[in-house]
């Protein structure tokens, strides 16, 4: 059959004996007839990006399982060979979460051993932990260990059903573009599995592999401490905490970095404090949804009295927040008001203990708030409002903040960071109380200093993506060719920046100054009532995404009017640029 005339030698797929359960599958799908399912898992390769590899679990090029896994690191050593002269004594970092689907006999543990052996039966050493780690951990072992590279396998908060293959470069920062073509590249010429590749006993046997585990823990606890300003004050605090890890990796190491802190343990959700690769106690896996998937949680922390509630994904790369408030209400905050919140901390202590506190840096993605480059304007530190991987490896003596749908406090993994993170807001809580002040209180005096940024995120599903690709070509030519849309809600649209194909109207030469990202999509619209407005899609999951935000001046005391008026230009740009009715869009659902 033509299904099977494909790029890559699909017959892989279906003869390996090596992986029973795939070659069941294809097998299966084969006896059914099932042509399109077949077409879609072997007549099509997973995209390699900035953000590596994501996708479901299972038989086929387009889904993770040991062949994609071994012909991705196959490439990797390829690529990595040619730009490291010295990798073969540098190695490389692998670590992996808790995630597993036994109906493909895929486990995160399996595929990060074979990354291993692809790599070891080359001679090149491995450090690969014995245990599953939070994310953070790699890119912070490639700094300490000097390794060219980090290997984490990991899908984060995606579905139980995806797993994901996340690259750092040398200097502990995810890889940035060219890199990504190239290894891309690589792939492809490295199809063909070599003998040892499917040995995952190899890193049991080889003398190249090396556990990191104990010496990057107590060098990780040990940094951060670094971030502790007010241990004495932590031991002696009222507050009790509660934290979920959402069936993943976080529990353990959230516990030891509390106990770095002065803090008693917090008090962890018994349903999700153990792996499970099932999530069996959420819809979602995604502690960023908000209050319906924090209700165990909040109902343990109301029963307990505990008054801060701190959530770390699965991978804990990154973190929730919700405070009680009123007794029985509670108040989650968003990524953009924990940005905030932790911008405020670091530059507060920081400035108590560097007279030089201008040397500062904030990071923020493109898509953040833009409290944190108010705050540095008002102030006078640096901002960036660009990816960590752009700029973070050349912060290493500086205060970094970086928000990218997580957070970064200091300049310990130049990457998101829940466990820090979480213990950071604990102590900025017990400080804050010891002032009388909850965080929410501390909130809204940031916003009154320098001005209230209110915004709003959210997403749609879209599981078509020639789909997406219209949505945007229309928004492309929306008033005729390369004519991008003039108005939105009724406003004039007074800038587009489209950071997949560089254009910027604002700028001389129309080129935008930011990286252009041609593997994914993303229009920001700026408008005359000063709404910044931004479409994007995910890079890991089948989503479009919608940001707005409205930045007032300070001393705005109408707040209601502006989120009035910003729920009104969101909706617009909804209905009008992404048609969600008659493009067949699934909206959020949790």
């Amino acid at each position: 059959s033509s299904v099977f005339i494909c790029r890559a030698n699909p017959f892989l797929c279906l003869i390996s004996p090596q992986n029973p359960q795939t070659r069941a599958q294809i097998e299966s799908l084969v006896k059914a007839g099932h042509v399109e399912e077949l077409r879609r898992r072997l007549c099509s390769r997973m995209s390699f990006g900035t953000a590596g590899l994501r996708a479901a679990m299972g038989a086929g090029f387009a889904r993770i399982n040991d062949l994609t896994i071994i012909q991705s690191t196959q490439g990797m050593y390829k690529y990595l060979a040619k730009f490291f002269p010295d990798l073969g004594s540098r190695g490389l970092v692998v670590g992996y979460d808790t995630r597993a689907q036994e109906t493909c006999g895929c486990s995160s543990e399996r595929l990060a051993r074979l990354t291993a052996a692809v790599m070891l039966c080359k001679d090149v050493p491995v450090y690969l932990f014995s245990t599953y780690v939070p994310t953070p951990f790699v890119p912070y072992a490639v700094k300490k260990l000097g390794a060219a590279a980090g290997i984490m396998v990991t899908a984060s908060h995606n579905p139980k059903e995806d797993n994901g293959y996340k690259v750092y470069w040398n200097n502990g920062a995810q890889i940035s573009s060219p890199h990504d073509k190239e290894i891309l590249r690589c792939i492809e010429e490295s199809v063909e599995p070599w003998p040892d590749s499917w040995n995952e006993k190899l890193p049991d046997s080889s003398a190249l592999r090396s556990d990191p585990l104990q010496e990057i823990c107590h060098l990780y606890m040990e940094e951060l401490s670094s971030l502790c300003f007010h241990r004495e004050l932590n031991s002696k605090t009222s507050l009790k905490f509660v934290h979920s890890s959402f069936h993943g990796v976080g529990h353990r190491y959230v516990q030891q970095a509390f106990k770095v802190f002065g803090f008693p343990q917090p008090i962890p959700v018994p349903e999700q404090k153990d792996p499970d690769p099932n999530f069996s106690t959420v819809s979602c896996p995604n502690p960023e949804e908000g209050e319906s998937v924090l209700e165990l949680s909040l109902r343990l922390a109301e029963k307990e009295g505990a008054r801060v509630v701190v959530a770390t994904d699965p991978d804990a790369d990154r973190l929730a927040v919700a405070e009680q408030y009123d007794k029985c209400k509670w108040k989650v905050f968003t990524g953009n008001e924990l940005a905030a919140l932790l911008g405020w901390w670091m530059l507060y202590n920081w400035k108590e203990t560097h007279p030089e506190f201008k040397k500062v840096y904030m990071l923020a993605t493109t898509v953040s708030s833009k409290i944190l480059q108010t705050i540095a304007r008002t102030e006078g530190f640096h901002f960036e409002g660009k990816h960590i991987s752009k700029v973070g490896g050349s912060l290493s003596s500086c205060v970094v903040m970086c928000v990218a749908a997580g957070f970064l406090c200091g300049s310990m993994v130049p990457d998101k960071d829940g466990v820090s993170a979480a213990v950071v807001v604990a102590e900025m809580a017990a400080y804050l109380e010891n002032k009388n002040l909850t965080l929410n209180q501390q909130l809204k005096n940031i916003y009154e200093n320098y001005g209230y940024h209110i915004s709003k995120t959210s997403y749609v599903i879209c599981n078509d993506p020639p789909t997406v690709k219209r949505i945007f070509s229309r928004l492309r030519n929306f008033g005729g060719e390369n004519l991008y849309p003039i108005l939105c809600g009724g406003y004039n649209i007074v800038q587009v920046r489209d950071a997949t194909t560089g254009y910027d109207n604002n700028q001389p030469d129309q080129k935008s100054v930011l990286p252009v990202t041609k593997s994914s999509q993303m229009v920001t619209f700026t408008l005359q009532n000063g709404i910044v407005a931004t479409l994007r899609t995910s890079g890991t999951e089948p989503k479009i995404k919608y940001y707005t935000e409205f930045c007032a001046p300070p001393g705005e005391s109408d707040i209601s009017s502006l989120e009035e008026e910003l729920k009104r230009v969101t909706a617009a740009l909804v209905e009008e640029f992404l048609e969600p009715d008659k493009n067949n869009l699934i909206p959020r659902s949790v």
